[in-house]
């Protein structure tokens, strides 16, 4: 993958990465990707995070599928992580999740396939 995105592949078709702006969502359509798991709260960590509404009009506007599943950083519920499984059977693969540092995302992915 020739990208200078932060993205890490953690299954054969779901990667993850740090938050992303609406200004990747052309490279992450370039690059294959066919949808978009956003799990952030928005202004989580303050004004300068870019809105999901901005993301999510980008990665549309790029021909991406694209969900909003906030979830908190430190734990996720059984109701979230059964809801990151259905996001991950409904939606069409490659998958590209991402939260802060992609490691919620990660923990999110691991948690979905144990079900």
């Amino acid at each position: 993958m020739n990208t200078t995105l932060p993205i890490r592949a953690i299954a054969d078709t779901v990667c993850v990465a740090p938050q992303l702006t609406p200004d990747a969502m052309a490279e992450v359509a370039r690059l294959g990707f066919k949808s978009v798991i956003n799990n952030r709260p928005d202004f989580e960590h303050g004004p300068d995070q870019p809105a999901n509404a901005a993301v999510e009009a980008a990665a549309l506007a790029a021909g991406l599928q694209y969900r909003h599943l906030p979830v908190a950083g430190g734990w996720q519920s059984p109701e979230e992580i059964a809801a990151f499984a259905v996001l991950l059977k409904e939606l069409p693969a490659p998958v590209l999740a991402f939260c802060r540092s992609g490691a919620r995302s990660t923990r999110l992915y691991q948690q979905a396939v144990a079900l």
